[in-house]
């Protein structure tokens, strides 16, 4: 059997960092410094891509800035009223297109979001390894935020994404303080196929 953490119990061996990381929606009201935000965002430069064309962007806005108030107004109400208290508000974003090499004109990347999405992976395990949070948001207006944010067209909106360091779950509405815990997952049985395509 192996150890539990976070009340999560692995099937098989795997480094805690996994299990130790988690999404809180109570954020502390804490500046990040600049040298911790910037590690946070490195992490996220050494995610795998193919060919090393690292599609990603990542835009962010600091806690008492106009720059947060405008990231803020485009998050969903129900996910705003948790958000607003994190340190940093991101978009992480992903260029669609790529100019092979060899070749002068563009064409579609079709992994773009998948290579982002590692990026994510990377920054949220980053902050964890750090003692902050990362909490991704899907919930937020995408025409708005392309508007408000000056995000062109090029680029695709994959997610928003709240850190901060984890406050107490007391300072969270009633309904979330309940949904303030780890979340366990499938077995890998529920995702994984050995030579033929088999639905969960």
């Amino acid at each position: 059997m192996f150890p539990t953490i976070n009340g999560r119990q692995a099937d098989h061996p795997v480094s805690g960092i996994f299990l130790e990381r988690w999404s809180p929606r109570a954020f502390a009201p804490e500046a990040i410094p600049d040298d911790v935000l910037h590690t946070i965002f490195e992490a996220s430069r050494w995610a795998p891509s193919a060919t090393n064309i690292q599609p990603w962007h990542i835009l962010f806005a600091r806690q008492d800035t106009p720059d947060f108030a405008r990231f803020l107004e485009v998050i969903y109400p129900r996910n705003a009223r948790w958000a607003e208290r994190a340190s940093v508000l991101a978009f992480i974003l992903s260029k669609k297109e790529r100019i092979v090499q060899g070749e002068s004109v563009p064409s579609l990347n079709r992994n773009h979001a998948f290579y982002a999405g590692a990026a994510w992976a990377y920054l949220a395990l980053q902050s964890s390894i750090l003692g902050w949070v990362a909490h991704a948001i899907g919930g937020f207006d995408q025409d708005a935020a392309r508007q408000k944010l000056d995000i062109s067209d090029d680029y695709h909106i994959n997610i928003a994404v709240a850190i901060g360091r984890q406050g107490d779950k007391t300072m969270l509405p009633p309904d979330l303080q309940a949904r303030e815990a780890p979340t366990t997952r499938h077995p890998i049985s529920h995702f994984v196929s050995e030579g033929v395509f088999r639905k969960p």
